[in-house]
């Protein structure tokens, strides 16, 4: 979400947006509760901020700016309830995905506490109240309309772009900026993964797959960039015997990313559902090859250049990932990836929101 307010902010710079200019607003976080010494339970005292500085923090900043801005624009869904501290008919939000209001529209797939339901309730609320609401892909509209989210009036499909330093050029020289190398990349084929470890990244998937295609390709390394094993996760490992042969990064730059991207035989993204799937096109932007969950949120964003298989199917999945380690322009040509991902671009995604704004004016 960081990432999609930065690059708005930077394609509407003046020097680079004749129609509108921005500024990137971010209120202090306050730690108020850690503070407090009766507050043992750490974890407690967190939940304690962060619904402070939702609910008290955050509204209060917002109201500050109401004679200093003549559009808003709220870059993460999951703070929309700031719309009863803007003014709704010069304000939008964007829709990454449905996350936040599952325990609303599926109950019984996500079971959540009273005042859980009564946040996402308060979030929801104030998305509906917003004059226009952007969403990143078709499927995640059709699922706002299906659950008869937003007025369909309000929607508009402005999708994610590409950074600068995802390209298919050369990776960078392998250092942590210090000086000193630091193994961000493998030399040997290696299998990528992006993103957290929460439960519909399906890392349990993953670490199945990974085992499988070590049967007959033993040299094969798994590089996992963020997210943190879960305790299941870890036993999984152990079970299958992969400590070994997995490298795990945290806190990659984007050029150090782009790096592990170029040095990647194949990227997975065996997610169970996404909003988008920003790894698709900055793995193809690199030139990597892709396999991806077949779903449509992921068959929209990667079209016929990403390989697909079944949400769990590990049979499927290293039967495909074989096939690309084995020969990467199996699915398509490097040139048509490269091709295909250029139309994701920050640029078209700032034209689209601003000029949703002037349309509002």
């Amino acid at each position: 979400m960081d990432l999609v307010a930065e690059m708005l902010a930077h394609q509407l710079r003046p020097s680079a947006c004749q129609s509108l200019d921005s500024t990137l607003v971010e209120p202090r976080y306050r730690h108020l509760f850690s503070r407090v010494p009766v507050l043992q339970n750490r974890g407690f005292a967190k939940n304690l901020n962060r619904f402070y500085n939702r609910f008290v923090t955050y509204p209060r900043f917002a109201k500050s700016l109401v004679s200093n801005f003549e559009f808003f624009h709220v870059a993460d869904h999951s703070y929309a309830g700031l719309m009863d501290s803007l003014p709704r008919e010069r304000s939008g939000v964007y829709c990454h995905d449905l996350d936040a209001f599952r325990c609303l529209i599926e109950p019984d797939a996500e079971p959540r506490p009273w005042w859980f339901r009564k946040m996402a309730r308060h979030i929801l609320t104030g998305m509906q109240k917003a004059a226009v609401v952007f969403h990143s892909t078709g499927p995640v509209r059709e699922a706002i309309l299906r659950h008869k989210l937003i007025d369909e009036t309000k929607l508009i499909h402005a999708p994610y772009g590409v950074s600068s330093e995802f390209t298919s050029g050369p990776a960078a020289n392998d250092t942590n900026g210090e000086g000193y190398a630091v193994p961000l990349v493998s030399k040997e084929r290696s299998i990528v993964h992006v993103g957290s470890c929460i439960s519909r990244k399906r890392i349990d998937v993953l670490l199945d797959l990974f085992a499988e295609v070590r049967r007959t390709k033993p040299d094969v390394k798994l590089i996992k960039v963020g997210g943190i094993f879960t305790s299941e996760h870890l036993a999984q490992i152990g079970k299958l015997d992969l400590e070994s042969s997995i490298i795990h990064r945290h806190g990659l730059t984007r050029s150090e990313l782009a790096d592990v991207y170029r040095s990647a035989t194949v990227v997975l993204v065996p997610s169970e559902f996404e909003g988008f799937g920003l790894p698709v096109i900055e793995a193809l932007a690199c030139g990597a090859p892709v396999i991806a969950s077949d779903i449509p949120v992921l068959r929209e964003v990667g079209g016929n250049v990403v390989g697909y298989a079944p949400v769990g199917a590990i049979d499927q999945w290293a039967t495909l990932t074989n096939k690309v380690l084995e020969n990467p322009d199996a699915i398509a040509r490097r040139d048509r990836r490269l091709a295909h991902v250029s139309q994701y671009t920050w640029a078209r995604h700032a034209e689209i929101i601003s000029q949703a704004y002037l349309n509002i004016a």
